[in-house]
């Protein structure tokens, strides 16, 4: 693991891979951290270079300044192209997840000319609604994300998988808990506020989108409707997988990614 200061903040990192093949940057769910992508990584790294990082607040980034004012996603995709620029590409394949996903169309709104293709999973235009996520905000701050961890993980996985694994649950509650109460607030905020309806078509970058059947945070009629504001992306809804595609069916995601970006990209 490695770490760039941005804006007088530590971000970490992980850049992984031979440097002459083609790029690319993965953004994770709110709560969770870059660890998400581990199991994709042999199938990645024979023909891309990759790199992840924890959003503020998770894993081992600092924290969101006190007094650093809201999270934007401007701010997330600036982070993903002060890593691409750490890492020299010009040009890169995204992909993310949930929160990583709405990154995702920050990119391809406003910065399209530096994506060779975006990948957007489990997300939408609009994820919930303002109150949702202004409620949220305040029980963290009240609660603490460690009290919270056992009612929020559970709705990130297909109930089949979750029963199956109790540890599951057990390491990826442990996991949250250890997250930053405020950075994880103000990041639920920043949900509450982001509305890219009518911002994403006509871009020009390939926008591949997954969901989940069994998605209950950005169910199938959530991608539906990015997919209409892409112009009509192509969409895949995974049968039995819930929010978190990368740790549910990670082989079967590889699959979906690496026909997205070929070796040759």
């Amino acid at each position: 693991m490695a770490f760039l200061n941005i804006d007088g903040r530590a971000v970490a990192y992980r850049l992984l891979g031979d440097a002459t093949r083609p790029l690319v940057i993965l953004a994770h769910p709110l709560g969770m951290t870059q660890a998400v992508w581990d199991e994709l990584l042999p199938a990645l790294l024979p023909s891309c270079r990759v790199l992840t990082w924890d959003l503020p607040g998770h894993g081992a980034s600092e924290a969101w300044p006190a007094d650093g004012g809201e999270i934007t996603p401007e701010a997330l995709a600036a982070e993903a192209l002060a890593l691409a620029d750490r890492a020299g590409a010009e040009r890169f394949h995204f992909v993310g997840t949930s929160i990583g996903g709405v990154v995702g169309q920050r990119l391809v709104a406003a910065h399209g000319d530096r994506l060779l293709s975006a990948t957007l999973t489990n997300t939408g235009a609009v994820i919930g609604n303002a109150e949702l996520w202004t409620t949220r905000a305040a029980r963290v701050r009240e609660e603490g994300l460690a009290a919270m961890a056992a009612e929020i993980v559970p709705r990130w996985f297909a109930p089949a998988r979750f029963e199956a694994e109790p540890a599951l649950k057990a390491g990826w509650c442990t996991q949250m808990g250890r997250g930053d109460d405020e950075s994880y607030a103000r990041l639920c905020e920043m949900l509450g506020r982001s509305d890219f309806t009518g911002k994403l078509a006509g871009k020009g970058v390939t926008v591949q989108l997954l969901g989940g059947s069994e998605d209950l945070a950005t169910p199938p009629a959530t991608l539906e409707a990015l997919a209409a504001e892409l112009d009509g992306a192509p969409l895949e809804i995974l049968e039995g997988v819930g929010h978190v595609p990368s740790v549910e069916v990670p082989a079967r995601f590889a699959e979906t990614l690496l026909a997205a970006f070929p070796p040759s990209a």
